[in-house]
């Protein structure tokens, strides 16, 4: 959520910045601006009310004492309570009205960010080289069949389309992908978390998911009561809520969190034909940084995760190169994010298999997360995120590029301690 106070002091710009984003926000801060000041109109009225109410209430010793009739008295406040309470009724109305438009509002992109999507992409740095093959090369949907490592039709089979098993070797090299993640950040001083698959709808409020995006996740019904339940997008929207509408302390401050789900994302519409496989999945896994900061080691705390994903993919030996996104390619919630992306050889260029993001303030405002400072002072503080790493396209990327001319596949040496072998072979 974006601070009120600032759309308050600089409306023209805020427009300016989200219409770089791609959102033409000038009606929206127009009833913006309009609601808060009705809101304030009627608070400073109904307190004025009361505050007569009171006066009279005052009076009524008074009046007893002189042996006055109380009955004007009386009727007088009992009219400023009923209206006093309507106007209550009607402050309520309208901070609902105005919480809804302030919600719907994307935040504010970095000020160094291009304006436009994807086509102002800019790759800020490449390592190593795309992999060349002496011999024809199979695409990682043959080569996970013919070694026995995805089961795509029994996936289908069991949930649809847009779903896969892994088997004996596969299983184990998606565990040994995982084990590699956290273990490397866990000597980074990471706290390991798991934490639910099913979230309140609050958390996804808090990470910005919703109410926008409230229809690109899987709900769940519950029989026995009325709440909203989804299964989580991503880790991001569990550990972006678990600090929600509490005061931490610079002391406590940073957090650095990882954790371990799988992901359950609808991927409305048709797959490209060269999607098809894990690329895109309504399953996958995940491991997810994320971390709790003050606000001037927000920046900072950016690149540190930036560099963490980028040495995870370093690890495994990958070319691949990272990508500041241009303001309309970010997500909704965030100011900024670099995306890191390989080359998956059958599919003629680059895919993302990590996203670092800095939503500065905004998670924080709209969960109420903030740190009250050593002098005192309470303010919001920052929160990131980054993949570290999805699979789904790691594992494609893994067997693609490592793949020999007899159809087997060299396993990186950072993940053998995990598998027990250095070659997977039929």
């Amino acid at each position: 959520m974006l601070d009120i106070n600032y759309i308050k002091e600089n409306p023209t710009e805020v427009i300016e910045r989200l219409a770089i984003k791609g959102k033409d926000a000038k009606e929206d801060i127009e009833k913006i601006l309009e609601l808060d000041g009705k809101r304030r109109a009627l608070i400073a009225e109904t307190e004025a009310m009361k505050a007569e109410q009171n006066k009279l209430t005052k009076m009524i010793p008074q009046y007893k004492k002189e042996g006055k009739d109380l009955a004007p008295i009386f009727a007088q406040s009992k009219e400023l309570g009923a209206k006093a309470k309507a106007n209550d009724e009607l402050i309520k109305a309208v901070e609902s009205e105005l919480t809804g438009y302030m919600l719907g509002l994307p935040n504010l992109p970095d000020r160094d960010l291009k304006p436009g999507g994807k086509e102002n992409n800019e790759a800020i740095r490449y390592f190593g080289e795309p992999h060349k093959f002496d011999f024809e090369p199979k695409n990682h949907v043959d080569l996970c069949t013919s070694l026995g490592l995805i089961d795509y039709d029994r996936g289908t089979k069991l949930s649809g389309s847009g779903f896969w098993i892994y088997r004996g070797m596969g299983a184990k090299l998606e565990w040994a992908l995982l084990n590699y993640f956290i273990d490397t950040h866990l000597n980074d001083g990471y706290e390991l978390i798991l934490p639910p698959h099913m979230l309140e709808y609050e958390c996804g409020v808090t990470a910005g998911q919703f109410p926008k995006f409230a229809d690109e996740v899987y709900k769940i019904e519950n029989p026995t009561d009325n709440r909203m339940r989804y299964m989580l997008p991503t880790a991001e929207a569990a550990l972006a809520s678990l600090y929600r509408n509490e005061i931490l302390t610079e002391a406590d401050l940073p957090k650095k969190l990882v954790s371990y789900t799988p992901c359950f994302r609808r991927e409305a519409g048709s797959y490209r034909s060269d999607e098809r496989g894990m690329v895109r999945g309504h399953q996958f896994n995940k491991v997810e940084m994320f971390q709790y900061t003050l606000p001037e080691k927000s920046d900072e705390a950016f690149e540190e995760l930036v560099v963490k994903a980028e040495n995870l993919v370093k690890g495994l030996g990958f070319h691949f190169r990272t990508v500041k996104l241009a303001a309309e390619d970010c997500s909704a919630s965030m100011a900024r994010t670099y995306d890191i992306e390989i080359n998956i050889p059958s599919m003629n260029g680059y895919k993302e298999v990590s996203s670092v993001s800095n939503a500065r303030d905004y998670q924080a405002r709209r969960g109420m997360m903030r740190v009250k400072r050593d002098n005192g002072k309470i303010e919001y503080l920052h929160t990131l995120n980054g993949s570290g790493l999805a699979t789904s396209r790691i594992l494609p990327a893994l067997v693609e590029q490592n793949q020999n001319a007899d159809g087997s596949v060299t396993v990186p040496e950072v993940l053998r301690k995990y598998l027990g072998v250095d070659v997977i072979k039929k």
